[in-house]
């Protein structure tokens, strides 16, 4: 058995086609995978409404769905666009959720697991953004606001995000923050860091330690592999 480890889907519509091969890519997996780890920005934009879920996601949770009853453990990391991910994934997946990351044992190896949304300190107005939308006055206004209102604001500050996104990337250099953020978990006995959130693919191993950047699903397709106690990183 294998643990997989995928991130930055960004899923919006079910005719999309990185959106069919991931599910064609889930259902290759079924029976074949002990924990999928999903490390955020799956969907385009999620938040966990306690008795609605959006439309155009339903065949990726109905696939999530049989991975699970195929006997795979789902552990989701929560990233900058799907938090507060909630009572569907916790209820009816029996998912792990992990809103800021973690520290998990796999194989015997002490593995960090993180979105990457907080990997750069200098990102001061996303930190502030990302506080605003997880307090407790936006969970209270999520239980009043109409889900299709959300699902509308949500299209239109994710067009902003992915132009900015453009703008981030040239600003900092994902790999060397991602050195730098691992550098205090390899410190503190962790083996191996794994992030999403900067859509570049990263491996690098050193000295007994790895450090895994997941790249995305949208036009890579890469993902990561624990099988053995050995960690590898891949392309569908």
């Amino acid at each position: 058995m294998k643990d997989i480890f995928l991130a930055d889907a960004h899923l919006f519509q079910p005719g999309d086609a990185n959106y069919q091969r991931l599910l064609a890519f889930l259902r290759e997996q079924q029976g074949q995978v002990r924990t999928l780890y999903l490390l955020g920005d799956i969907f385009r934009f999620w938040l966990g409404y306690r008795h609605v879920v959006f439309s155009p996601y339903v065949p990726l949770l109905e696939a999530l769905r049989q991975l699970r009853e195929r006997g795979t453990q789902i552990v989701y990391v929560e990233g900058n666009h799907d938090y507060l991910i909630g009572p569907y994934f916790r209820d009816v997946l029996g998912c792990t959720i992990l809103p800021d990351g973690g520290e998990v044992v796999i194989d015997g190896h002490r593995v960090y697991l993180a979105h990457g949304d907080l990997v750069n300190p200098a990102d001061r107005s996303y930190r502030m953004l990302r506080w605003v939308l997880r307090s407790a006055l936006a969970r209270a206004l999520m239980q009043v606001v109409p889900p299709d209102m959300v699902w509308a604001i949500s299209r239109w500050g994710s067009a902003r995000s992915q132009k900015g996104h453009a703008g981030r990337r040239q600003r900092w250099n994902p790999e060397a923050l991602l050195v730098s953020h691992a550098q205090p978990h390899f410190a503190a006995g962790c083996e191996v860091v794994i992030t999403g959130h900067f859509h570049v693919p990263i491996f690098r191993q050193d000295a007994g330690q790895t450090l895994i950047g997941l790249g995305d699903w949208i036009d890579q397709f890469s993902y990561a592999v624990c099988e053995d106690g050995v960690f590898t990183l891949r392309t569908a």
